[in-house]
């Protein structure tokens, strides 16, 4: 990956052909990515390369944002087609390092003895606060609607034979 010595025309015709469909060297706005190439541009390119010179003067026009476009500048190696050998030179040195990724950040293969102490300690604090909460009972709310075939039902009775019914829990 890069674009090669920037400085030849050579390197220089990369770049144009990579930005024939970009606007940017990453993404769709500049970036550390486009200074650090603008960087290795000895200059502005020749007329014939419409699109190394577009990006050029774009990316000149940021010369007093530089420092505060968003992204991190990486070695110029990281940057351009995938197809193009990268003669900088900078670039092969990270590619050792690739398999060592710690995506949690984590020094340390085991945890340290103060931090398994902490967790013990946490976890029982938690115990016990769990321990001094009454158990929640559970409770439902059932009501019957009972209604009468006619009007000559004896509603007394009625009751009495609802109030009878008898099951686990119900008052």
């Amino acid at each position: 990956m890069g674009f090669g010595d920037l400085k030849s025309p050579a390197g220089l015709q990369v770049l144009n052909n990579y930005l024939a469909d970009k606007s940017y060297i990453e993404g769709y706005v500049p970036s550390q990515a486009d200074v650090a190439v603008f960087e290795a541009v000895s200059g502005p390119p020749p007329a014939n390369l419409c699109h190394a010179l577009r990006w050029y003067n774009r990316i000149k026009s940021y010369e007093k944002e530089k420092a505060s476009l968003p992204g991190v500048k990486k070695a110029l190696g990281k940057y351009g087609p995938a197809n193009v050998e990268d003669t900088t030179g900078s670039g092969a040195t990270d590619s050792k390092n690739d398999d060592d990724i710690d995506l949690f950040g984590s020094d340390e293969e085991e945890e340290s003895e103060e931090a398994k102490r902490l967790r013990e300690e946490r976890l029982a604090q938690y115990e016990s606060k769990k321990a001094k909460k009454p158990a929640l009972v559970a409770k439902s709310s059932i009501l019957l609607d009972v209604k009468p075939w006619d009007d000559e039902t004896d509603m007394a009775k009625l009751e009495e034979c609802v109030r009878s019914i008898q099951a686990d829990s119900l008052v």
